[in-house]
């Protein structure tokens, strides 16, 4: 069995050498690496060239401005080998990664996609909180554990990427999710192997948290995904701004009261993350409770980041669509 790594990177300087010495320092290595670098403006094309300058079987494709499902699309296009693995920058594989998917697929000459699993990093107080707040719990799934399905650690036939005709190229984030749920409604048969890990570093701040999901709020409804996010939390707003906007008429006195609601929103919501992550992140009792805290404010980023995300669909893509509808319907009167 033959594999071609695929990577999309842009500026990404500061990760990029972490998962090249991971790819190469594999138990069982993969026979090419493809990357495409989407345009960066940093040292990340030079970086890589250094490594296929010194022997590394690493293969660069320089692009300007594309998307990650563009960059995986341009570098599977490239690709020698029938088998194609993906992963991120930003990402560090565990050293029996690929030998664990590649180990799966070659047991059963049936199976087309291999799902490897995926752990967040979880070094500091806050991205341990960030992994209990937005980060799905492990759970079973065709008689294994696992966590849900990953595009960074997925192996996968150059067959069924064909079929599907690739990712979607127009999509800043989601795509990895349009293009999974294709490849699966297409018939082509997956497994999950949890021995395949891969470790995801997670947003250090609230600012580039607050940036990330103000990302995929906006293209998770352009990938016409919002009903599995957006729709609950828009849900959940309008009843509160109802509350207050019904109190400030009745008694301006009792605003507190939907805030409070808020408030208690947040702590329900947060109670309930560190339930479901009590085996993965055990802690005492006083440090659920600053954990809560901290998940509190981490629901409330990410709540903001979606309702604005939402606002900037409405007002880049929907209003756009409504015009040139408007104008082509006119046209055609």
């Amino acid at each position: 069995m033959k594999v071609s790594i695929i990577v999309p990177v842009r500026d990404e300087e500061y990760s990029i050498r972490e998962l090249l010495d991971g790819l190469l320092n594999q138990t069982r290595r993969p026979d090419e690496i493809v990357i495409t670098d989407g345009g960066s403006i940093d040292a990340t094309p030079q970086i890589i060239e250094e490594y296929a300058r010194n022997g590394a079987p690493v293969k660069l494709i320089k692009t300007a401005g594309a998307l990650p499902g563009r960059g995986r699309n341009l570098a599977a296009a490239a690709a020698s080998y029938e088998w194609l693995g993906f992963i991120d920058a930003g990402i560090r594989p565990a050293r029996d990664w690929l030998e664990a998917l590649t180990s799966r697929a070659a047991r059963d000459e049936t199976i087309d996609m291999v799902y490897g699993s995926w752990t967040p990093v979880t070094d500091t107080f806050f991205k341990q909180c960030a992994a209990i707040a937005y980060i799905p719990a492990p759970s079973a799934r065709d008689g294994v554990i696992t966590r849900p399905r990953f595009i960074a650690s997925t192996l996968l036939r150059r067959s069924a990427w064909e079929a599907v005709n690739g990712f979607p190229e127009d999509l800043r984030s989601g795509e990895d999710i349009v293009f999974m749920d294709r490849v699966e409604e297409s018939g082509y048969r997956f497994v999950f192997e949890p021995g395949a890990m891969v470790h995801w570093n997670l947003r250090p701040t609230f600012g580039t948290t607050f940036k990330r999901f103000l990302v995929y709020s906006r293209f998770n409804i352009l990938a016409g995904l919002w009903r599995q996010w957006q729709a609950t939390i828009l849900s959940r707003y309008l009843v509160l701004a109802l509350l207050l906007i019904a109190t400030l008429i009745v008694n301006p006195l009792w605003a507190w009261f939907p805030v409070a609601c808020w408030l208690l929103m947040l702590a329900g919501r947060a109670a309930v993350a560190i339930r479901r992550n009590s085996k993965c992140y055990p802690a005492s009792f006083l440090s659920n409770i600053l954990r809560g805290l901290m998940i509190m404010a981490l629901l409330a980023v990410i709540d903001s980041a979606a309702i604005l995300g939402t606002l900037q669909w409405l007002l880049h893509d929907w209003f756009r669509w409504s015009r040139k509808a408007t104008v082509e319907a006119g046209n055609g009167a």
